[in-house]
């Protein structure tokens, strides 16, 4: 199930993608979706003993499949958002530079 949840996070970011203004760089984060989708995808496929392909619930610490679908997109999220504070702030310095000291 962790598949499917990142898989459709990665379609609705990717929508996103195509219609809002890029300073969110939702680019960036539909890349590192897809990423993650297809790097669960070879893990299920390289991994597959027979049974069910899409499991509701896992073996591991996490036991419900959508709450570890959200656990692995918690990091992912996180990292766009300190791609978009760094970026904002490299914005700031930008504007900044060329102004003199007395300007400032």
């Amino acid at each position: 199930m962790w598949l499917i949840t990142t898989l459709v996070s990665a379609l609705i970011v990717t929508g996103a993608w195509a219609m809002a203004p890029k300073r969110y760089k939702l680019g960036f984060l539909s890349l590192m979706l897809w990423g993650l989708g297809v790097m669960i995808s070879i893990d299920h496929v390289l991994g597959y003993e027979g049974g069910p392909f899409l499991e509701m619930e896992t073996d591991g610490l996490i036991r419900n499949g959508i709450v570890l679908g959200i656990a692995m997109l918690i990091p992912v999220f996180l990292i766009w958002g300190i791609a978009l504070i760094i970026e904002k702030v490299k914005g700031r310095s930008r504007s900044t530079e060329g102004r003199s000291d007395t300007e400032v």
